[in-house]
C-alpha cells in the first residue's frame, strides 16, 4: 500500500499555502491533518469555511461543538481527531474525565447529553439517528436549526475522521486516553 506522508507547505498549491499560513497564525502550528487535507485546496477551504460557518450564530457553544466532535471521533475510532479534540475540549473547560464520559456517549448535563447521544446515533447509523434519539434531542429543548447544525457537525467531523483513516498520518497532538 502507498504510504501517505504529510506534505510540507511548499509541496502544496499556492492557495493551500495561503490557507495554511492563516491556520498557522491562528493555531501556532499547522496540524498534520490540515496539511494533508491541503493536497486539495478546495477540500481544505471547504472544511475550514464550514467549521467557521457552524460556529457563527450556532445552536451550540464552542464547548458543546467539541463534545460533538469527541463523540463522533470515538464512533469513527479516529485517533488523530480524538487527540486533537481532547486537547481542544480541555482548553474549552472540560476535564479529562468529562472528555472520557463524552466519548462513552453521555454527559451529566441533560441538554448536552441529548446532543451527544444524537450525534453518536447519527454517526453509528449512517445518518439515521432513530426516533428515540431525535425525540430526546427535541425534548431537551433543541429545535430544527440545531438538528441541521448537529448533522452538519457530524458530517464535518466524519470527513476529517475519514481522511485520517485513509492516510494514517502521524498524530501531532498528545494521544487521548484509550477507553
Amino acid at each position: 500500500m502507498k504510504t501517505i506522508t504529510v506534505p510540507s507547505k511548499d509541496q502544496l498549491s499556492a492557495e493551500s499555502q495561503t490557507i495554511l499560513e492563516s491556520v498557522e497564525k491562528k493555531m501556532g502550528k499547522i496540524p498534520n491533518l490540515y496539511a494533508t487535507i491541503g493536497h486539495s485546496s478546495s477540500a481544505l477551504k471547504s472544511m475550514l469555511e464550514t467549521e467557521a460557518s457552524l460556529a457563527h450564530d450556532s445552536s451550540f457553544s464552542a464547548k458543546e461543538r467539541e463534545a460533538i466532535n469527541l463523540v463522533v471521533s470515538q464512533v469513527n475510532a479516529c485517533d488523530y481527531c480524538l487527540a486533537a479534540h481532547t486537547a481542544i475540549a480541555k482548553m474549552r473547560g472540560f476535564t479529562e474525565d468529562e472528555t472520557i464520559e463524552i466519548r462513552k456517549g453521555s454527559f451529566s448535563d441533560a441538554g448536552l447529553d441529548a446532543a451527544i447521544k444524537l450525534a453518536q446515533s447519527i454517526a453509528n447509523n449512517k445518518g439515521n439517528a432513530g426516533n428515540a434519539a431525535l425525540e430526546n434531542f427535541f425534548n431537551a429543548g433543541y429545535d430544527e436549526k440545531a438538528l441541521v447544525e448537529l448533522t452538519a457537525l457530524v458530517a464535518l467531523r466524519s470527513f476529517t475522521n475519514y481522511v485520517f483513516a485513509n492516510t494514517q498520518i502521524p498524530v501531532d497532538f498528545p494521544l487521548a486516553k484509550a477507553i
